[in-house]
C-alpha cells in the first residue's frame, strides 16, 4: 500500500504493508535517530511528532500516518542541538540510547506546556521515557536550564 506524508518538511511516499509499525516505515526512509527499545511502547525511545505532537512510532501503523505531518529528530536538528548541549553540560547523556525519544519529547513539552512548566509537569511529561543510565536528575536540571534560558543566549 502506498502511503504519502510530510517528512521532516518534506513530502514523502513510499510502499508498506498494512501491519507496518511507523517505527519501521521511518527507519526505512533514513530516519535513523528512531530506535526500537521496548517494543511494549514503555519506553518513548521511539517517540516522533505526528501533527506536532509526541507520539510512540512503535504503537502507530505507518497506513495511520498517511496525510500528517511526521517530524524525527534528523527533522529537528537545530532545536536538539540547543536542548542537546544543556543534557551534555548535566551530565544526563551518559551512554545517549535514549537521548532521540528524550529530546523530541522535551521538544514537545517546551511547544505544548511552555517554557514555565514545573518539576511536576515536567515529571509527569516525561514520565514513559526511560533511561537505565541516569537518576534523571541530571535530565531535570538541563530540562530546567533549557526552559530558562533567555533567547539568544544558549
Amino acid at each position: 500500500m502506498e502511503i504519502t506524508l510530510k517528512l521532516n518538511g518534506k513530502p514523502y511516499t513510499a510502499v508498506a504493508q498494512p501491519h507496518t509499525q511507523l517505527l519501521e516505515f521511518l527507519r526505512d526512509a533514513g530516519c535513523k535517530s528512531v530506535k526500537c527499545g521496548c517494543e511494549t511502547s514503555g519506553c518513548g525511545l521511539c517517540t516522533v511528532h505526528m501533527d506536532g505532537r509526541p507520539v510512540l512510532s512503535c504503537s502507530v501503523l505507518a497506513v495511520q500516518a498517511a496525510g500528517h505531518t511526521i517530524d524525527t529528530l534528523e527533522g529537528l536538528q537545530e532545536q536538539a542541538a540547543l536542548f542537546g548541549g544543556f543534557l551534555a553540560d548535566e551530565g544526563g547523556e551518559q551512554c545517549g540510547f535514549c537521548n532521540p525519544g528524550f529530546i523530541m519529547n522535551v521538544l514537545a513539552l517546551e511547544k505544548e506546556l511552555g517554557r514555565d512548566a514545573g518539576d511536576e509537569e515536567i515529571l509527569e511529561y516525561l514520565a514513559g521515557n526511560m533511561c537505565r543510565c541516569t537518576g534523571y536528575q541530571s535530565q531535570l536540571r538541563a530540562i530546567r536550564k533549557y526552559m530558562a534560558r533567555e533567547e539568544g543566549n544558549a
